[in-house]
Order: C-alpha cells, then sequence, then structure tokens
C-alpha cells in the first residue's frame, strides 16, 4: 500500500470503465479494482442491446468488451480484487480489498448491483439445477423444454423472449395485471405464440427433487392455489445494489449510495456511479454518463485539493 493514486475506480462495469477511458484522458493516477476476472459488469450477460446510442442490435458481451478496449488502449491499470471496505486517513481514502489494501486521494464506485433473489424455499437448493438469474447465460440448457420467467420488467421481459427461441412453453408470472417492461418489449413478447403470461401471481416455493419440476403459485387476489409443472425458472424481479461495504460510511437511500448526477456522495472525495446511486433509470446509456460525470467531479475534487 506504500502507492498513492490520484484516484481508485471501484468496478469495471460501463460506469466505471467510462470513468477509467476519462481519467487517462485527464492524466489521472488511477487504478481500477475490479471483483470478477472480466471487465463489463451485468452488460455481458446481455444477448442484444437495442437502446445503446449507435450500435443497433450489438451483443451485451462484444459492448462490453469495446468498453474494456477502449481503456486498455489508454493504458489503463486493472487489479483483481473484492473490495470489503474502505476508511479514512485524514484527505485519502483506504480501500480495504481481499488481497491487499490501496491508498488514494479520491475514489469512484462503480460496484454494480446484482441480481435480486425471491427468498422462497427451494431457491437456494435448486441454485443452478433449473434455477437461473440469467437467460442468456443458461437458455441454451432448455432448448425445446419448459420453463417459467419471474417478473414484469425490461429484464424479465427480454429473458422471455430468448427463452421463447429455445424452449417449448414459456410462462411468464407477474404479480400485478399489466407489465412493466417498455412497450415495445411487450408488443414482442405478446406476439410469440409459445409464451403465456400468468396474471396477479407470485411464487410461492420451488420444488423438485434433484431439478426444478414445479413451481407452487397463489393467485394475489383471490388467494387460490395452484402448481405449475416447468424444467426450470428465470427470476428477473430487480437487482439490489453493491453496496453492503459501504454502510455505516457514505449516506445511503433504500441501499443505493445517496449521489446526484455529478456522483458526489456525502464523504468528500468519494464519488458513486452506475447502478449504486440513487437515480430513476438503470441502464448502460445513463451508467457511461455516470463514468463521466464521477470522473469530472472527482478531477474538479482534486485541483481544489491542490493534488492535480
Amino acid at each position: 500500500m506504500n502507492e498513492c493514486y490520484d484516484l481508485i475506480i471501484i468496478g469495471s462495469g460501463p460506469a466505471g470503465l467510462t470513468a477509467a477511458i476519462y481519467a487517462q484522458r485527464a492524466r489521472l493516477h488511477a487504478v481500477v479494482l475490479e471483483k470478477e476476472m472480466i471487465s463489463g459488469g451485468q452488460v455481458l450477460t446481455t444477448e442484444a442491446v437495442d437502446n445503446y446510442p449507435g450500435l443497433i442490435g450489438i451483443g451485451g458481451f462484444e459492448l462490453g468488451s469495446r468498453f474494456r478496449e477502449h481503456a486498455d488502449q489508454l493504458g489503463t491499470v486493472f487489479v483483481e480484487d473484492d473490495v470489503e471496505g474502505i476508511s479514512l486517513e485524514g484527505s485519502l481514502k483506504i480501500v480495504k480489498g481481499k488481497k491487499d489494501s490501496y491508498k488514494a486521494r479520491a475514489v469512484i464506485i462503480a460496484s454494480g448491483a446484482v441480481h435480486r433473489k425471491l427468498g422462497v424455499p427451494g431457491e437456494e437448493r435448486l441454485g443452478g439445477k433449473g434455477v437461473s438469474y440469467c437467460a442468456t447465460c443458461d437458455g441454451a440448457f432448455f432448448r425445446n423444454k419448459v420453463t417459467a420467467v419471474v417478473g414484469g420488467g425490461d429484464v424479465a421481459l427480454e429473458d422471455a423472449i430468448v427463452l421463447a427461441r429455445l424452449c417449448r412453453k414459456v410462462y411468464v408470472i407477474h404479480r400485478r395485471d399489466q407489465l412493466r417492461g417498455a412497450r415495445s418489449l411487450q408488443e414482442s413478447l405478446l406476439s410469440l405464440d409459445n409464451v403465456e403470461v400468468i396474471w396477479d401471481t407470485v411464487v410461492e416455493s420451488i420444488e423438485g427433487e434433484n431439478r426444478v419440476e414445479r413451481l407452487k403459485l397463489r393467485h394475489v387476489k383471490n388467494q387460490t392455489g395452484s402448481m405449475l409443472e416447468v424444467d426450470g425458472v428465470f427470476i428477473a424481479v430487480g437487482i439490489t445494489p453493491n453496496t453492503q461495504a459501504y454502510e455505516g460510511l457514505i449516506e445511503m437511500e433504500n441501499g443505493y449510495l445517496a449521489a446526484g448526477e455529478e456522483g458526489a456522495t456525502s464523504v468528500p472525495g468519494i464519488f458513486a456511479a452506475g447502478d449504486v446511486r440513487t437515480k430513476q433509470l438503470r441502464q448502460i446509456v445513463t451508467a457511461a454518463a455516470d463514468g463521466a460525470n464521477a470522473l469530472v467531479s472527482a478531477e474538479r475534487y482534486l485541483t481544489q485539493q491542490g493534488k492535480v
């Protein structure tokens, strides 16, 4: 930990990689700490990205790779480590990882989010045995089989559309009487002959011996129960931000780091970007914008501190 950086960027999804690109252009002495062996974040699990301007229908893996390639070409330094917390040493920030600790004058937290779980019986036990959170990753295992998608937002609809190309039958289980996803996705989904939406219904348990065999369902309006035989279930009920390491240090709102468009958190010199911060829309394009904004704010902070 002898080396002191101008900036530490935590996370290498679209927000972190954009911040890294801007940091190199600003000639800051920066390092990116990434938990996974490969950069890109959740975008890597998206089959096709149709809402990133100028790159119509690009694969998520390819887009994530392009972000990383851009950062690499500018000379960004990456270190693989899992951040466990941040402490303050005067105006310096000490980022503690599982492998080492790192010191910097400013930090951008862009650690992203993870898939939210249903929290029902059978979910943990049958994880990887028919329970999945990524249709793009695992859909091929269910070719010509019967699957269910739980959720009604964009991710759930995208997953169901992906599965419909592979599976004999796809059920979409939604707790409300109308979907929340983009209208274009709803139209695409509802036009598919092998997709059936089960409205006003929740999953109470996931059942099976050594693999998923059926779902126990409950209709939320009349409270009637039913069983649905499936070979797999894909859970798409939202995300949980990776902010646990910063509890007690940074002000939060519903688990998200409280930060506006400029990315400033309640701790001077610590900024938030991407899915971890409070904001209306969490998509690739807004994550990239967050990364740029947070870097400009961090650079301004360092200049005011007389550090760059």
